[in-house]
């Protein structure tokens, strides 16, 4: 089978490698569409902390079982399934009170093992979900992504009656911002972001106001409004002071980010309004959530996906991806 592989930092390759076998409790996914996440691109550099080489790479994907192992009841070849990439022990305090996306064990296929850029790869059963058949292939990929912001909005609790701003309109941003939307029907959605094809994107998924802080602050331009909850899914070290400085006392601020770079903030700014801080990583089963909001149309995935290419080509895909944020949201691999 043919797989992306990152040998090491710097190095990607297209190789011909063994087909997996699956494990106890385990299947094999044909993979038909995988699609592209800048810690995909990160792991590529080598700047993700978490990840080993070499390492196939690829979290979000989607595809059909074609094998089990012992203990997985055959039925399941030929389910159209999603692969949620948290690999959780089940037993430690975090897996305990439901948050095994920060299992002390944790593994994250893509990063710890080998992903879904491959014809075939394979996961833990219970990691496979089953895609309804009103969700198309092509499409099916993106229920991870949005597992995302279904993760930090189960912590940040939006209403109708909420003012968010979100920072930053790429594909984190603008999942947040239609499950804002079109889940939790949030009165306003504002969003800030540099560049003018993203807002344009943020408008797509439903942003009602957008702003372009390249050469104006972001503060001048709210003229006095204060959000009630502020995502940040950009991820500056700068964001968070500024996010307490802008938001209504007793607001939510959720962080998307990993930045390692330290930032400045004071007690003050966060107790003098008494404001919620929450982050958040991964998901914790999101997906059968994220799977009901497509159904229903709550959220429309289409709308982030801007490029398709073949698995051969996926150096061209990865560099656009990384390079031209301008033209590029979500790209999607096809392996079939």
């Amino acid at each position: 089978m043919k797989s992306v592989v990152i040998q090491q930092p710097g190095e990607l390759q297209l190789q011909q490698r063994a087909l997996p076998q699956p494990a106890a409790g385990e299947v094999r996914v044909k993979v038909r569409y995988a699609s592209i996440c800048g810690s995909d691109v990160h792991i590529w550099h080598g700047h993700n902390p978490f990840a080993r080489y070499p390492r196939v790479i690829g979290h979000e994907f989607f595809g059909v079982i074609d094998a089990v192992g012992a203990g997985v009841d055959a039925a399941r070849i030929g389910e159209r399934v999603a692969v949620d990439p948290v690999v959780s022990c089940g037993h430690c305090y975090p897996c305990s009170v439901g948050r095994p996306n920060v299992c002390r064990e944790l593994q994250v296929i893509g990063v710890h093992r080998d992903g879904g850029f491959s014809e075939y790869a394979v996961a833990p059963a219970r990691n496979a979900y089953r895609v309804p058949d009103t969700i198309p292939d092509k499409l099916a990929s993106l229920i991870e992504p949005f597992t995302i912001a279904a993760n930090i909005t189960a912590f940040l609790q939006p209403t109708a009656q909420d003012v968010a701003l979100v920072y930053g309109a790429g594909p984190m941003g603008l999942t947040a911002i239609q499950v804002l939307k079109g889940v939790y029907g949030v009165r306003q959605v504002l969003v800030v972001d540099r560049l003018p094809e993203r807002l344009a994107l943020a408008q797509q998924s439903g942003a009602d106001v957008v702003f372009n802080n390249s050469e104006v602050p972001l503060a001048a331009q709210l003229e006095g409004v204060q959000p009630t909850l502020i995502i940040d899914a950009a991820c500056h070290p700068s964001i968070l002071a500024e996010a307490a400085a802008l938001a209504s006392p007793a607001a939510r601020i959720g962080l998307l980010g990993f930045s390692a770079e330290p930032c400045t903030l004071t007690q003050q700014s966060l107790t003098s309004k008494e404001l919620s801080l929450f982050t958040s990583r991964l998901n914790s089963h999101r997906f059968p959530q994220v799977i009901e909001w497509i159904e229903r149309g709550a959220i429309q995935p289409e709308k982030l996906v801007t490029h398709y290419f073949p698995l051969a080509e996926v150096e061209q895909a990865m560099t656009l991806f990384e390079k031209d944020p301008r033209t590029c949201c979500k790209v999607i691999l096809s392996v079939e």
